[in-house]
This record gives structure tokens, sequence and C-alpha cells, in this order.
């Protein structure tokens, strides 16, 4: 088990074995989970990571703003009505 140290700056090392399985490069963004029992550290996705992730996802019970709208009194008189 690979452990760090807190700085008084509140800083740590990522240890060396981790940074080279998990491929991680200096200045990389890295997100902190709090799992309520622990901190979960995860690098943190850009932008080209999440490119198709959701192709071949299913849309099926999808809502949008419309089903939102609906539900308020006022945005029933405002909204525009929908093109067949």
């Amino acid at each position: 088990m690979n452990t760090a140290t807190l700085s008084s700056k509140f800083q740590i090392s990522v240890p060396k074995e981790v940074r080279d399985a998990l491929g991680l490069k200096p200045g990389q963004k890295l997100a902190f989970i709090n799992t309520g029992t622990g901190i979960r550290l995860v690098p943190q996705p850009t932008i080209l990571d999440l490119v198709g992730i959701a192709r071949g996802a299913n849309t099926d019970g999808v809502r949008d703003r419309d089903d939102r709208l609906d539900r308020l009194p006022k945005a029933k008189a405002l909204r525009k009505p929908r093109k067949p």
C-alpha cells in the first residue's frame, strides 16, 4: 500500500508507483470525491475524453424542458406550441 503525508500547506505528493500505474502527467487535474468514509482521487477527464461517451445510449423515457414547463401554470400559457 502506498501512502502520502499531508503537508502543512495541505499538499500531497502522489507516489511514483501510483502515478505510473494510472499514467498521470504533471499538471493533470485530479478530482477528489468524498465517499463518506474516505476520499477517492480520480483523474479529471478532458472534454476530448468524453467525446462519444453516450453513443448508443437508450433515450427512452428521457425528459426535456417541455416536461418541466408543463408542471408550471404560468409556463403553460407562455410556451410556444410544437410544430408537428
